[in-house]
Formats: structure tokens, C-alpha cells, sequence
């Protein structure tokens, strides 16, 4: 009997991006240097297949430094920490690596340099991400607020509305983003805004495959963990820009196969998503329907990041 026929639409760029590339990578250079184990503080990005292979290695995921042992090195996460973290390792003579992105890095640089010239800093993002407490963290208490939506934009209430700056999460809608933004412009004329978009490049490339696609699918499914903030943004964006039936999943064993029909289904990845769960997808697809696969590519990215001077000593 015949299959009915799919067409799948891989939006392109997707999956990993060159910061999520570089802290798997710091991971399993550490566990080649001081051997195993090798200490990360929370998830080194938020993707459970990569945990569970960097767990499978050697490395051993905590949520703080008091269990991580004397003697035993520990990677920082991807998505940075607050200060107060490499102070105390510091304190404790732990051996630490910072695998903090070096996106997330510009805007804590950024944040800083607000601080030094006076002010009073908004930061656009969601509160309790990781991301978000480690910026928060890289200065003072009351020294930056945070804005989660519009609606807050419209709200906040400042020290001096002619002494601001903003700076953003790095995984945000871009749209969503745009507009708060035009909020803070609208209500604070004088606001310091960024010397270059905060908004991290592979966020927008996958943004922009997703609504390249969007509108010629049935479905779009997005492959990624939910804690992963650039992948739920994906679903967001997708349904938004004319699919609205768009679901995230961790793998292809979550796909709810029976809702799919045949026709045309988009898949994408976010940034912290490997490649190979892509693969599965395909291969899960092809056991159910007649498919034929088409990518999509809207930029073709290059961008490379250095590791941590220390694992190169």
C-alpha cells in the first residue's frame, strides 16, 4: 500500500550555533585535560540529548559549587553566571572554566559600561532564566530593572527617565523584542541604546528561516528542549507568521504522528538542538509517509568562537 506524501521544509540556518558549538566543546576539552570527572554548574546549554552525552563522558551536572569537590575542575554554562560565582570558586581555589558565550559576554560588558557612566540600565528578558540572572548579577543590586513584555514597557517606572540604557537577553523574539524596545523610545526619548544588537545573531537567522517558511507549512515543528529559551521563541515566531499549528520537541519521539496527514511540515532546530535529533525526525517521517525533503536557506553562517585561553595552557 502506498504511503501519502509529505513534503518536509527544513528551514536553514538551524541547530547548533557557534556558542553552544564552544561550550560543548570547553566540556569535553576540560574532561581531555584533567581527566574525568569534570564539574558543570547547570545545564552547559539547555538540550538534554547533549547533557546526557557530555554525562556519558564524564562530565557531572550540579546546581551549585558547594558539590563540586576540592580539587575537581567546573565549567561555567553557556548562558553566563553572576559575579558572585567565579568569586566564590575563587574563594574555594576551585579550577574553573567560564563557558560563558562570548554574545552573552558583549552585553555584560555593555551592562557594565552603562553602570560606569551612570545609569540606570533596563534589561529586556525573562525573569529566572539563566541568561538573565547572570547579567543581573554582573552589577549591583537595584542597578538594573527588568522588563518582560510590553505591557511592562508601558509600566515601568525609573530613577531618572533622561539617565537610561537597555540591553537584552540574547534569545528574545525579535519582533517581540522590537516592540518593547519602541516603548522605551516612545516613553524615555533620552534612552542609551545598544552599539550593536544584543539580540544574537543565530537567534535572528533561525527567526528569519522560520518565518521563510511559516507560511507554506501545515505544521512546523521545532526541535529543541523546553527550558530552551531560543527554540520556544521559534515556535512563537512560527505561529505568528502564518503556521499556526507549531509545536516544540525534544525528539521524534514526541511528535504527535497521528495530526500529521501528509502535505507539507516544516522543521527547524533551535541553537542548542544537535543535528543528528533533526536526522531522526527525517527518518521517523519517512517510515510513515512518502517524503520528499527541501531546504530552505536564508544566510549561511561562519561565525567561530576561540576556546578559553586555559584549556589551551
Amino acid at each position: 500500500m502506498s504511503q501519502p506524501a509529505l513534503k518536509i521544509l527544513l528551514a536553514a540556518p538551524r541547530g547548533f550555533c557557534a556558542g553552544v558549538d564552544r561550550a560543548i566543546l570547553v566540556v569535553e576539552r576540560a574532561l581531555e585535560k584533567y581527566g574525568a570527572p569534570v564539574y558543570v554548574r547547570h545545564e552547559i546549554v539547555h538540550n538534554s540529548h547533549v547533557v546526557e552525552t557530555l554525562r556519558c563522558k564524564g562530565a557531572v551536572f550540579v546546581e551549585e559549587l558547594d558539590e563540586v569537590p576540592a580539587g575537581r575542575p567546573v565549567v561555567f554554562s553557556a548562558h553566563g553566571v553572576p559575579k558572585s560565582v567565579p568569586a566564590a570558586a575563587e574563594a574555594r581555589q576551585l579550577l574553573y572554566v567560564d563557558a560563558t558565550c562570548p554574545l552573552v559576554s558583549k552585553v555584560h560588558v555593555e551592562a557594565e559600561r552603562h553602570f560606569r557612566q551612570g545609569h540606570q540600565i533596563v534589561l529586556i528578558g525573562h525573569a529566572n532564566h539563566p541568561e538573565v540572572v547572570g547579567t543581573m548579577g554582573q552589577l549591583p543590586p537595584g542597578a538594573m530593572v527588568l522588563v518582560q513584555s510590553v505591557d511592562d514597557a508601558e509600566k515601568l517606572e525609573v530613577n531618572d527617565p533622561d539617565n537610561l540604557a537597555y540591553v537584552t537577553q540574547t534569545t528574545l523574539s525579535v519582533d517581540d523584542t522590537a516592540e518593547i524596545v519602541e516603548v522605551l523610545r516612545r516613553r524615555f526619548p533620552k534612552i542609551a541604546i545598544p552599539r550593536k544588537e544584543d539580540i544574537c545573531y543565530a537567534t535572528t537567522n533561525r527567526q528569519a528561516a522560520v518565518k521563510a517558511i511559516a507560511a507554506r507549512c501545515d505544521t512546523i515543528l521545532v526541535v529543541g528542549s523546553p527550558s530552551s529559551s531560543n527554540s520556544n521563541r521559534l515556535v512563537e515566531v512560527a505561529q505568528k507568521s502564518g503556521c499556526r499549528s507549531a509545536y516544540l520537541v525534544e525528539d521524534e519521539s514526541k511528535i504527535d504522528w497521528s495530526s500529521i496527514s501528509g502535505g507539507t511540515i516544516g522543521v527547524t532546530a533551535g541553537a542548542s538542538a544537535p543535528e543528528i535529533l533533526v536526522g531522526e525526525v527525517i527518518a521517523a517521517a519517512r517510515r510513515r509517509f512518502d517524503v520528499t525533503v527541501e531546504e530552505i536557506p536564508v544566510t549561511t553562517e561562519t561565525v567561530k568562537f576561540s576556546l578559553p585561553r586555559i584549556l589551551n595552557a
